[in-house]
């Protein structure tokens, strides 16, 4: 996924376009290893950003060879030339519109007969291509034998094997980046009929085109709207006879044409790769597709998933992120050393007590804000993204999806919704920016809507289950509430927003042993993109926070929540938590640290008061990318929905706790 690459400014994306830099464009299906090759080529300090008019992200990002400067486009997956998703039409638009001094299509060495035919397209495109074969080092060890040569003679073009994940081939890859590069003639044809009809359209277009003539003419006859608007501005006054011409062609060939065209293709491939690709007779299962096969088995992927989850999200975010790491800095370091010092110091230079209390007071931008950012919730964030980067780089998550993709599908989602659903346990407001890459905007709202209500980022989650885990029963009851609130909610959507689930598909990447480069970059990148989020945020919050003070607003906001929080069976202070977690859900939870570090909650009201905040109205930031995302009426509608459900299922949690006398 590209947004996990650090975000650059406009003025870095400006820079770039402006050096007239050569562009190469990275195109392939999904998870074949683009984007662990775009970032052996740029770095971790790329650029994010939608594609104009659309909601799909593209990443760019330069690279200087031979003292050259270039710019690498991470495209979005592709299948074909020929575009299906938004996701597909924003790929071709980049080879398009902007001219790519290379293509690199990047295919995966496992599967090299079900994406060459992408390849042929690209060739007869007449565009500057070098074919990648990625993952060799898997191929290998499933005993599969490729030709290298032997391929690059019989396509044309110049191929290199890679895997890029352990940097083997990108020094190949950058020196063809920097050598000359041209459309190469196609070396294959397709049946004398299909080269005749070809060619009769082909006679017929008379303007120039970025694609070949025999691409133009095959996306004409697979009936390409786009390419036939291309075509009605290029052709003008000659566009009649072009279209007389194709629907001809369409007419004699309706009812075949298209699994004509997708036989020939794989016919070509296959003698391609006849002796340039060798299989054993009896196929080599490692242990990694053996464990990869474990995953996706309900039997015996629920419980490797919980272990995952078990020492993953409890252990390792919980216990060690938010209990042992967060003791020491928020209880050592802070309260024993910094904040008695920064106080101290403050007191001595400072002398107007307004401004000491702003800045070392009970909501004080160093005492409260920076160490709330930096004491509690950076280490839980750490934690939670090193855990999350793991996952990733091993190739867990799409074997996850297809794991879950049967439960999704009751809720109006597809497996694919995972990926934010997971990252959502880092960082709500990006994951509900990565719900644009689900395919239908039903899919992105109900997905929006579960992550705003059921789904607690790190430093909530860690928070929360490193003070719940004191009491028995008591993490017990806020997870099953969670799991059951999330479960009834995505089926109530399923039902009441309109639309019909999409087909899923997805690319499976090889289960592999993370690679520490990997997990370090990308946990790195996360965290700065995080924390540069996250500390302006706590610092206006105290602000607003020592603003409400002084004007005794704060005072009064708690004491109009006082019924609210009554009803839920809780003190009045800790409506505190519920105004702190306004600003940022993982405020919130640090301000339920501060009661029960107070002693002011028992075990039932701390449950219920993690349960209301958990599912407690969306905090600003994820508010306003709501509204970027989904416009204001949903994100508005989202909004008073989750509020008004998070207090009603703390209202009745409490009510079956006093009942029931569990905690």
């Amino acid at each position: 996924m590209s947004f996990f690459k650090k975000k650059g400014s406009c003025h870095e994306a400006a820079t770039v376009a402006a050096s007239g830099a050569k562009k190469v464009a990275l195109v392939g299906n999904p998870n074949v290893g683009k984007s662990v090759l775009f970032n052996a080529l740029t770095g971790a300090y790329v650029t994010v950003s939608n594609y104009p008019g659309t909601s799909v992200e593209v990443s760019r990002g330069s690279t200087a060879i031979n003292g050259e400067e270039f710019e690498i486009i991470d495209t979005p997956g592709m299948y074909s030339i020929l575009p299906i998703t938004e996701e597909e039409r924003v790929a071709r638009e980049i080879l398009l519109t902007e001219r790519p001094h290379l293509v690199l299509h990047v295919l995966d060495a496992r599967n090299l007969e079900r994406m060459l035919p992408m390849t042929l397209q690209l060739i007869e495109a007449e565009l500057p291509v070098v074919l990648v074969v990625n993952i060799m080092d898997e191929a290998a060890r499933m005993g599969l034998e490729i030709d290298i040569p032997l391929l690059s003679k019989r396509l044309g073009i110049p191929v290199i094997g890679a895997a890029t994940a352990k940097k083997i081939g990108v020094p190949e890859i950058r020196a063809a980046i920097a050598g000359s590069s041209s459309g190469a003639v196609p070396p294959f044809t397709y049946s004398r009929l299909m080269e005749g009809d070809i060619a009769e359209i082909c006679q017929s277009l008379r303007g120039e085109y970025i694609l070949s003539k025999k691409a133009i003419a095959l996306l004409l006859l697979q009936d390409d709207a786009e390419v036939a608007n291309l075509v009605r501005e290029t052709e003008g006054v000659w566009f009649p006879g072009v279209q007389t011409v194709v629907r001809e062609k369409r007419f004699e060939r309706r009812e075949s044409f298209h699994l004509d065209l997708s036989m020939e293709r794989k016919a070509i491939v296959k003698g391609i790769l006849d002796g340039a690709f060798k299989a054993p007779e009896k196929r080599v299962v490692t242990l990694a597709e053996r464990f990869s096969r474990w995953t996706v088995r309900p039997a015996t992927g629920i419980p490797l998933l919980l272990i995952v989850l078990y020492f993953g999200l409890y252990q390792f975010v919980g216990v060690f992120g938010a209990g042992t790491l967060v003791d020491f800095l928020e209880g050592k370091v802070f309260e024993g050393y910094f904040n008695p010092w920064v106080i101290e110091l403050v007191k001595l230079y400072v002398p107007w007590g307004m401004l000491q209390e702003l800045l070392v007071g009970e909501y004080g931008i160093i005492t409260l804000g920076f160490r709330y950012a930096v004491g509690i919730i950076l280490p839980i964030v750490a934690t939670f993204f090193l855990f999350f980067s793991v996952l990733e780089d091993s190739g867990y998550f799409p074997r996850l999806a297809l794991l879950v993709d049967r439960v999704f599908k009751t809720m109006g989602l597809t497996g694919r919704a995972v990926i934010p659903m997971v990252l959502g346990f880092g960082c709500d407001t990006m994951a509900t920016m990565v719900t644009r890459t689900l395919e239908t905007v039903r899919e992105r709202v109900i997905a929006t809507v579960l992550l705003a209500l059921a789904i607690p980022c790190s430093a909530q989650l860690g928070v929360i289950m490193s003070l719940l885990s004191q009491t028995p029963g008591a993490l017990l009851t806020w997870g099953v509430c969670l799991l059951l609130i999330f479960l009834l909610v995505g089926l109530l959507a399923a039902k009441v927003v309109p639309g019909e689930t999409p087909m899923f598909y997805m690319e499976i990447p090889p289960m592999r042993l993370p690679q520490f480069g990997n997990v370090l970059t990308k946990t790195y990148t996360r965290m700065q993109w995080y924390f540069m989020e996250i500390l302006p945020l706590f610092i206006l919050a105290s602000v607003l926070l020592w603003l409400g003070k002084i004007t005794h607003f704060f005072e009064k906001m708690i004491e109009a929540m006082t019924p609210v929080m009554a009803s839920l069976g809780l003190p009045k202070e800790s409506a505190v938590a519920f105004i702190f977690g306004f600003f940022r859900r993982d405020y919130g939870a640090a301000g339920l640290y501060d009661l029960q570090t107070k002693g002011l909650l028992n075990a039932r009201q701390l449950t219920v008061a993690a349960v209301t905040l958990t599912l407690f109205i969306p905090c600003v930031a994820q508010f306003l990318i709501m509204k970027k995302e989904r416009g204001w009426k949903v994100a508005i509608a989202i909004g008073l929905f989750v509020s008004g459900f998070a207090f009603g299922s703390g209202w009745l949690l409490n009510r079956l706790l006093l009942a029931t006398q569990l905690l």
